[in-house]
């Protein structure tokens, strides 16, 4: 299902646990690691395809997270023609995502890579909240810069309830990483989708 300009409705999650670090997964059989994403089927909501990307990906359901924030808008990415398949080329441009950010209130052992039969992760581990500006594939830093910038006014610090953390350098400077049991060592910038 592509719009009229040729891109494709999608949701992007960001996942972050009690420390404000989010998920990030590296994806089946590559070098290169994202945030979960998928995209909108007919017929669905951006929130419905949220909670089942979720579970397809990461396996939790929503009992486990909590909805602390979205984009307000459409965040879009040109694809470059190299990932383009051939037989859609001059028809598909890329991806246009509303963003969710969701407080994990489960346990990292309800993370389930291996829920479907076609999984798109093999290992993940929890990163500081900027990291992935740092290390995902270039076509997608602006998207990802957007959605991290615009969803840091609802980050808590960590351990309290004291409200939305507009300063998020707070974030940056005082949380370093922790790579699940599944992670593999952290890999260098990413050479492909």
């Amino acid at each position: 299902m592509l719009d009229r300009e040729g891109f494709r409705p999608n949701v992007g999650i960001i996942l972050l646990n009690t420390n404000n670090e989010v998920w990030w997964g590296k994806r089946v059989r590559e070098h290169s690691w994202q945030f979960p994403q998928g995209g909108i089927k007919f017929g669905e909501t951006p929130e419905q395809a949220m909670y089942r990307e979720l579970e397809e990906e990461v396996g939790l359901r929503a009992e486990h997270v909590k909805i602390i924030g979205r984009t307000r808008d459409w965040l879009r990415y040109e694809v470059p023609d190299r990932f383009i398949k051939r037989e859609i080329r001059g028809h598909y441009r890329g991806q246009k995502q509303i963003w969710f950010l969701l407080r994990m209130i489960g346990r990292d052992c309800d993370i389930n890579l291996r829920i479907t039969d076609h999984p798109e992760f093999d290992a993940w581990r929890w990163h500081d909240y900027w990291v992935p500006l740092d290390v995902v594939i270039e076509f997608k830093r602006e998207v990802y810069q957007k959605a991290l910038q615009e969803l840091s006014r609802f980050l808590t610090r960590p351990g309290r309830n004291s409200g939305p953390r507009q300063n998020a350098r707070y974030l940056r400077q005082n949380h370093g990483t922790r790579v699940s049991e599944e992670a593999s060592p952290p890999v260098a910038k990413p050479k492909n989708e």
